[in-house]
């Protein structure tokens, strides 16, 4: 894929591009702490016709510096995506497909509710849950704690946070690595990128700080102590801010395409970076039990919302893959394929 830097109204974006620029548009979504370059394996064998676009959104690669409202929810970056539609000129004919992937299929969620008349089609790859990361009990999203705490900015490891900001890409301390978090979550253990030092040079491009990653916190009574803030990235994907479940009821509805991995650790019924699945494995002290901080089910709530959009007659997809967190390097070819049916299909 190529670079290029695209001014918009909002903010000067990064993007890989690739395909002819008159070529049926299709904008890929990257999640947290990557960046558009983690589309490539799948961007590059698509056939001659499309014209792919990958940005990178705010707070990460070589977008823009711009800090992240989280009280805006997602709200930020759709926005930020509209405006990237505007200017390469996709607004107003409904051709546009979009993809999006972890954090980024929560914000094709928000961008859905937003401007689903622009959407030929929509895919969902490994998705942010309607409510948000971590801090709620059951499908209908109802908080832990009335505050979110266990949510947001003040939930990331230190230790990891201080490592990304230096750009250290070693494999020292293996717990708070950026390379190894990425080598051991991101895919699955049968998986070896053979671009690993480009991806991990993607990731530490992530603008670290109380306004990028991970945003801020507060203090509070409830376990384990921190809240969210009202800035940063983890804020903004807290469930305090973050609720796109009104992508059920939308009234224009295009196909949707819901793809995971079996072996995702980061977006899973038993997320390995949910306080509540920390503090039932005893990894963070004083949890207080089931009944209070369970695991977020956050497959049982995305599979809840596409159960009424399918059910208020929208077309739904299901795919799983034998994978890790990100099929669209894991496992590129399978879902190129599959994404190339659903925007076929879609027309």
């Amino acid at each position: 894929m190529d670079k290029v830097m695209v001014e918009t109204s909002r903010i000067r974006t990064h993007c890989f591009v690739s395909g002819p620029t008159d070529g049926v548009p299709v904008l890929l979504v990257h999640g947290n702490i990557t960046t558009g370059r983690f589309w490539q394996d799948l961007a590059d064998g698509f056939p001659d016709g499309y014209r792919l676009v990958a940005p990178d959104l705010r707070s990460f690669g070589r977008t823009e510096r711009k800090p992240v409202d989280a009280t805006r929810g997602l709200r930020d970056w759709s926005d930020d995506l509209h405006a990237l539609v505007e200017a390469l000129g996709w607004t107003g004919t409904g051709r546009l497909h979009l993809a999006g992937w972890s954090n980024g299929g929560g914000v094709v969620q928000q961008y859905a509710i937003d401007h689903a008349d622009q959407l030929a089609s929509i895919a969902l790859v490994a998705p942010l849950a309607p409510y948000g990361f971590g801090g709620s009990k059951d499908i209908q999203g109802t908080p832990c704690w009335e505050d979110w705490a266990g949510t947001g900015g003040g939930t990331a490891n230190p230790d990891f946070v201080r490592r990304m900001a230096a750009g250290d890409d070693s494999e020292d301390e293996p717990a708070s690595s950026p390379r190894v978090v990425m080598r051991t979550f991101f895919w699955s253990p049968a998986y070896k990128a053979p671009d690993e030092d480009e991806l991990m040079a993607e990731v530490l491009l992530t603008a670290v700080g109380d306004t990028g990653y991970p945003g801020d916190a507060t203090a509070s009574p409830n376990w384990p102590g921190v809240a969210p803030g009202d800035s940063g990235v983890n804020n903004a994907f807290s469930g305090k801010w973050c609720d796109t479940s009104a992508f059920a009821d939308l009234q224009v509805r295009p196909p949707v395409l819901w793809l995971r991995g079996d072996q995702d650790q980061v977006i899973s019924d038993e997320s390995m970076f949910d306080f509540g699945t920390l503090g039932r494995l005893e990894v963070v002290p004083g949890w207080p039990g089931m009944e209070v901080f369970p695991p977020q089910p956050q497959i049982a709530q995305t599979r809840a919302m596409l159960d009424r959009y399918q059910a208020g007659g929208g077309s739904v997809q299901e795919v799983v893959y034998d994978c890790g967190h990100c099929p669209p390097i894991e496992r590129s070819a399978e879902v190129r394929e599959q994404l190339l049916a659903h925007i076929k299909a879609a027309g």
